[in-house]
């Protein structure tokens, strides 16, 4: 079993993610977030917001998830937003024709100067355009005036509500409004478990600047973006990669775009862009709206339409780079003194889904059990603690490491004498005694952030 199979059947086993629909069979592209899923998503969206909002001119905004069709033609997703479709004309499975020409399927096979399909042999279809958003209807009536689309980005509830968060929030220059939400795409062929799905979060920024300044601010985005995966989550800066897209890719808005991508196990792969959005988006919406989109420069008393620079990343693509990078393998003695192999990962303890466990060294001893209780409830007011009373304590550390608990507590005869417990170590898996009132402060050094 290679190391991205280990990875995805540890995801599913302990809770982190699970197929959708599963008990029908799955919904390809599609995935349900479990307790511990919930949860480390939840601390990467924090861990984001509290580094943007720290600038002081960052302001949020929660849009619909569905919007009407003229809003798709303004931001020309209706007319761009496409992959090239290849069918097979006797399996019909479908294929992009990008990961066809790039190899993902092995060489395609000619014959009667016509391409073949890679699974089966049969004939494949020309590539036809094939729009990626999901399509519905607003209202009873299935009409053209009624067609809504599920978003495929945040990005175009930003720039509609350009003026409303100018005027709410007496916005200056430069500034930037971002949301954390739901976009949906739908994807010929999803793929690499959460990486390519056609139901995403998107943590997302729209950074108004002046359009002489477009260059300055799109470099302060993207080194500032790349500390944060670096001295923030952790990542080793060999496994994070800035790729600037060459103009034959660049999307239809973009005057410029850096990929960050991550090294996953099956390659290299985008985990947020960097683009340089220009005005058209402000252009296009005030061309379809006829609304006035022009910010006033009150210094030189004229009408500007600003440039933007657009951070875009995915939650559940970080999410799975956060796995990769912290999936480990490792020998530890058990509790004979024998070394056993362990899986273990090593997530930064001040955004791992559980911070701490709290044991009783043994589950049928009352006094342990209500002293390891009084523990759990004390310290989860601060941290996210599980209690966990079943099978061995060799066997619980075991469970507790293969979800990334950085500490665990165990109460045990000890305690009842002095009022001292142990703590141990996930990575080192040292134990020490602490006095039970000496608990929250140590885990609070412990757990805080560096960003050293």
């Amino acid at each position: 079993m290679n190391k991205l199979e280990k990875i995805i059947n540890l995801a599913e086993k302990r809770g982190f993610i699970y197929k959708s629909s599963e008990i029908y069979g799955g919904l390809k592209g599609f995935y349900d977030f479990g307790h511990l899923g919930v949860l480390l998503k939840n601390n990467i969206k924090k861990l984001w917001l509290k580094d943007i909002l720290s600038m002081g001119n960052i302001f949020l905004i929660e849009s619909t998830i569905i919007g009407p069709r003229v809003l798709y033609e303004a931001s020309g997703h209706l007319e761009n937003f496409y992959d090239r479709l290849v069918e097979c004309k006797n399996c019909h499975n479908r294929f992009r024709e990008d990961h066809l020409l790039e190899g993902e399927y092995g060489e395609i096979e000619i014959k009667d100067n016509k391409a073949l399909c890679p699974l089966c042999k049969g004939e494949l279809t020309e590539a036809r355009n094939f729009n990626l958003m999901f399509k519905t209807y607003i209202g009873p009536v299935e009409e053209l005036a009624s067609e809504g689309y599920l978003r495929p980005e945040t990005a175009q509830g930003i720039f509609v509500n350009f003026k409303n968060v100018i005027n709410s929030m007496r916005a200056k220059l430069p500034f930037g409004i971002a949301q954390i939400g739901k976009a949906f795409r739908n994807e010929i062929t999803p793929k690499n478990f959460i990486f390519r799905i056609r139901e995403f979060e998107q943590m997302e920024i729209e950074f108004f600047v002046n359009p002489e300044e477009d260059e300055k601010w799109f470099k302060f985005w993207l080194e500032k973006r790349l500390n944060w995966y670096i001295k923030t989550l952790g990542i080793s800066k060999e496994n994070i990669i800035p790729y600037e897209l060459p103009k034959e890719e660049l999307a239809h808005y973009s005057k410029k775009t850096v990929d960050i991508k991550y090294k996953f196990p099956f390659g290299e792969g985008e985990i947020e862009g960097i683009a340089n959005r220009t005005d058209y988006d402000l252009k296009r919406h005030m061309e379809y709206s006829k609304e006035d989109l022009f910010y006033f420069d009150q210094e030189k008393k004229e009408k500007i339409i600003p440039y933007v620079i657009e951070p875009s990343a995915g939650v559940e693509r970080i999410f799975f780079a956060l796995l990769c990078e912290a999936y480990d393998e490792d020998e530890v003695p058990n509790e004979k003194g024998e070394l056993e192999k362990r899986t273990v990962l090593r997530f930064k303890s001040y955004f791992a889904p559980i911070q701490v466990a709290v044991f009783p060294l043994l589950s049928n001893r009352k006094e342990l059990v209500e002293k390891s209780k009084k523990i759990y409830e004390t310290l989860s007011k601060d941290f996210s603690v599980v209690y966990d009373s079943s099978g061995s304590i060799g066997r619980r550390y075991r469970r507790q490491d293969e979800i990334g608990t950085p500490f665990c507590i165990t109460v045990d005869f000890q305690t009842l004498e002095d009022e001292t417990v142990t703590i141990r170590d996930r990575d080192t898996t040292q134990q020490i005694r602490i006095n039970i009132n000496e608990i929250e402060s140590y885990l609070k050094e412990k757990l805080k952030i560096c960003n050293s």
